[in-house]
């Protein structure tokens, strides 16, 4: 049930609430923040909105007016890291020129419902339901160095297997033998438990959590499947919540996607289906795995664009440190069902009509949320409307293991970029399937690429230690 000003009064009196906090996103994907004190917030908040400038947002806005966020009273929830109590609510971003104002295309949240509206435009579906998994780290400790006298990173985590001479109490993991690891191996269960609940109050209701490969504190929590844009706005919460959490228990969460070097590297492997009128697009009982036609040319069209892609679902150098062979990393463009090889992978456990869905395995919780998940669905769309038929386009079914194949084989397959310099270089060159009515600005693309590939400029000048390693007695 959708929220208004008055239930938003109300929940501020009901909580004695003495803070309304005031979350946005910028262009990596990062909460930013105002706070008001809680006698300031009334109808015309909701109206006129705070004002801010998206230019230290990293958006690169052409408009003269100023901009405001306007929040979203059905995100409403009690921040329960704030000692003081505090209301937050996320919400969207407008440009002050009309009596209604517009919104600001190059706000992360305006653009995913703007692939969703498209969605609903061309009668496809009017409903898109995701299911993103979060793999992440949990270190007892971490630090870096990077200066003219010294580069360094150390991480620790008191159960991995370089604690096992010095771990008094024999509680070590040995390395990759991690997953699903109970107590006393699994050291961070309460830690994530309360993870758990605390994003039930948020309203984000969860499926499980679990240790993940890496010995060194790796884990997952799976969220049950919900509406992307409630997604995308759950995706900034529940990292907001790991990260809280961790520092709760004495520790520290990281996404990085290859934060270890020989560990296991994490991902966001984001299931997907749709939705029309309540029934579900993709289940056909005479299809491949169940799927229907719709579905597959969906697939086709993120296996099409799926370099382009990964600028914005891998958008971290450090993202393709992951997506290397040998890790159940997803490095070649194909399909398939139950194989964790490919970049779409059809579980098999999916059995029912509405539950019948693939999932993207190349993500990673670097990318922006609300990029990664309106690109995908613009992506999908677009294979939809061109009937990409990706077993026409010999991108599968791969119903085997691909890593097993001999390097012949292989040579023949299509692979992901294998840095970010070539993911970049595929969005400039393809990219006219985010732009398609407008839903991603060409603004917005051309800065996000401009300002990566700054990034990229930068951290290809620093030397890292390994290179000391080869080449210091060179």
């Amino acid at each position: 049930m959708s929220k208004c000003v008055a239930d938003i009064l109300s929940l501020i009196q009901e909580k004695n609430i003495k803070m309304v906090d005031f979350k946005m996103v910028d262009i990596n994907g990062q909460y930013r923040h105002v706070t008001i004190p809680a006698e300031n917030f009334s109808e015309d908040t909701m109206k006129s909105g705070i004002g801010f400038d998206a230019s230290n947002y990293g958006y690169a806005v052409v408009e003269k007016s100023d901009m405001v966020f306007i929040p979203d009273p059905d995100t409403a929830v009690v921040d329960p890291f704030c000692s003081i109590p505090t209301l937050s609510m996320t919400g969207n971003a407008m440009i002050i020129d009309t009596p209604e104002n517009r919104p600001l295309a190059q706000y992360p949240r305006n653009i995913v419902r703007a692939a969703v509206e498209k969605m609903k435009k061309d009668g496809v579906a009017d409903t898109m339901m995701i299911l993103p998994e979060f793999e992440f780290y949990l270190f007892d400790q971490a630090g870096w160095q990077v200066s003219g006298r010294e580069l360094s990173a150390t991480v620790d985590a008191s159960q991995s297997y370089w604690n096992s001479a010095t771990e008094g109490q024999g509680v070590i993991v040995p390395k990759q033998k991690n997953y699903h690891i109970a107590k006393p191996f699994d050291t961070s269960f309460e830690c994530r438990s309360e993870m758990c609940m605390l994003m039930k109050e948020a309203g984000i209701e969860i499926n499980y959590h679990h240790p993940e490969v890496a010995a060194s504190g790796q884990y997952e929590i799976e969220p049950q499947l919900g509406e992307v844009v409630h997604m995308a706005d759950a995706t900034m919460m529940i990292k907001y919540i790991i990260r809280n959490t961790a520092l709760k228990y004495g520790k520290t969460a990281t996404f990085m996607p290859k934060p270890i070097y020989g560990e296991a590297g994490s991902g966001m492997h984001v299931h997907m289906l749709l939705l029309k009128d309540g029934q579900p697009v993709f289940s056909d009982d005479n299809g491949y795995a169940h799927l229907s036609e719709t579905a597959h040319y969906f697939m086709g069209g993120l296996l099409k664009h799926i370099a382009s892609l990964c600028a914005l679902t891998n958008p971290s150098t450090n993202s393709f440190k992951r997506l290397v062979p040998g890790f159940e990393a997803p490095v070649t463009v194909g399909y398939a069902t139950s194989n964790r090889s490919a970049v779409i992978r059809i579980p098999a456990y999916a059995k029912s009509p509405e539950k019948r869905r693939f999932e993207l395995r190349n993500p990673d919780a670097t990318c922006n949320p609300y990029f990664c998940y309106a690109a995908i669905l613009m992506a999908g769309l677009d294979g939809i409307k061109n009937k990409i038929d990706p077993h026409a386009n010999g991108w599968g079914p791969y119903d085997f293991n691909l890593f097993h194949l001999s390097d012949e084989e292989k040579a023949k397959l299509q692979g992901l970029p294998t840095r970010l310099e070539d993911a970049l270089d595929a969005l400039e060159a393809d990219h006219d399937y985010l732009t398609a009515d407008g839903v991603f600005p060409e603004e917005l693309l051309k800065n996000f690429i401009k300002a990566k590939r700054a990034e990229c400029s930068e951290l290809s000048r620093i030397p890292n230690p390994a290179e000391f390693e080869r080449y210091y007695n060179l």
